[in-house]
């Protein structure tokens, strides 16, 4: 049996990730679980999964958790990074969102474990630093986003010298068929609705702008090792081919399934093998598949990303930060959705990009670029 520790159990990936391990009894344990500000779901979670070690946020949670659990409870970064560091946990799923979960991603890798990462900013704010620590320290780096999973399945097998380029599929969000024009007034909970996946609010916002493709961009390339000219992005409305591998023999190898992030939880979770039942089968009969390029008027965002990514060092923190300090201007409705661009395009236009020699580096740059994009003035 797979011990199995969740950080970020009550966020749409840990929903599904014990949504798994439900309809999978025998084949899993749940070791430990962290979370956030929701105790009220984090109760139950571990009422039902009895892991050994619970985690939230804050102190007074996590006390007042404690006369309710027979399990210990944690608090804050060090709650969720001694729940990483877990004994018995095999696979620690890394599913906090944000810049949040690099330190108890960190914790985990450090305790030698395989990590399912959900948590792209990870890689996106210390690509390089994480990749040699999973190294120095024996820890195997699964990703669980659908794009990079889908990569990782059509590059098995295969030599890498082999390999063109990677194809990174986007629905294009909410906002694909309107005019650019009438961007700025649409709103929050319009932004939110997203077409084919159910997703934290977070994340739905970077779909929308395509900034959570161009994390995703960088992600791939300490992933996988690549550079961002053989990194590509393309619109695919239907979201079924979850992204690509192209061969220098012209051949492309997709990974296709329904839009569902139990597919590649799951995928994770029993690497080498395979669950049966986890999602629906795809329908081949009838099904359509678009693929178009971003329009870069559209999608201003994914520009930055790709700057980042060759500017390299701290400049992915940065863009990080400031996006996510952007999104939530835009969400507590401080700025309209066009804002979001101008105030990640301002501190970087002003941000000076520095080595990354610890992991002091990279948080000194997220906080340089919180405190510029807090300060970005005239965004009406």
């Amino acid at each position: 049996m797979k011990g199995v520790a969740i950080l970020g159990s009550t966020g749409s990936i840990g929903r599904s990730a014990l949504e798994v391990i439900r309809s999978n009894p025998g084949r899993f344990r749940v070791v430990a679980l962290a979370a956030g500000d929701n105790t009220e779901l984090l109760k139950e979670q571990a009422e039902e999964f009895k892991p050994d070690f619970v985690s939230v946020s804050g102190k007074e949670a996590a006390a007042r958790l404690g006369k309710i659990l027979k399990a210990p409870v944690g608090a804050g970064v060090e709650g969720a990074e001694e729940a990483a560091r877990c004994k018995g946990a095999d696979v620690v799923i890394s599913a906090i969102s944000g810049a949040a979960g690099l330190l108890p991603t960190l914790a985990a890798i450090r305790a030698g474990k395989a990590i399912a990462l959900a948590n792209k900013e990870t890689l996106v704010l210390a690509g390089a630093l994480v990749m040699e620590e999973a190294r120095r320290h024996g820890a195997r780096i699964i990703p669980v986003d659908s794009e990079h999973s889908a990569v990782f399945q059509s590059l098995a097998g295969h030599r890498k010298e082999d390999l063109k380029r990677v194809v990174l599929t986007a629905s294009g969000g909410p906002f694909l068929n309107k005019p650019v024009q009438e961007l700025d007034n649409v709103t929050p909970a319009e932004a939110l609705k997203h077409p084919r996946w159910s997703m934290g609010r977070k994340i739905s916002i970077d779909s929308a702008t395509l900034m959570n493709k161009g994390l995703e961009v960088i992600e791939a390339s300490h992933l996988f090792g690549l550079p961002g000219a053989r990194i590509s992005v393309v619109i695919h409305p239907q979201s079924v081919v979850h992204s690509m591998a192209e061969y220098v023999d012209g051949s492309i190898i997709s990974q296709m399934s329904v839009p569902d992030m139990k597919g590649p939880i799951a995928y994770a979770l029993s690497l080498p093998e395979r669950i049966g039942g986890v999602t629906k089968p795809l329908e081949l009969s009838g099904l359509r598949l678009d693929f178009m390029e971003p329009d870069l008027k559209m999608f201003p965002c994914l520009a930055l990303a790709y700057s980042a990514l060759q500017a390299g060092g701290t400049a992915p923190a940065a863009l990080n930060a400031a996006d996510e300090e952007a999104v939530a201007m835009f969400l507590n409705g401080r700025i309209p959705f066009t804002g979001i661009y101008r105030v990640i395009s301002e501190v970087m236009g002003a941000f000076s990009p520095k080595p990354i020699k610890t992991i002091e580096d990279v948080l000194e740059a997220d906080r340089i670029a919180r405190l510029a994009a807090a300060s970005v003035k005239a965004l009406s």
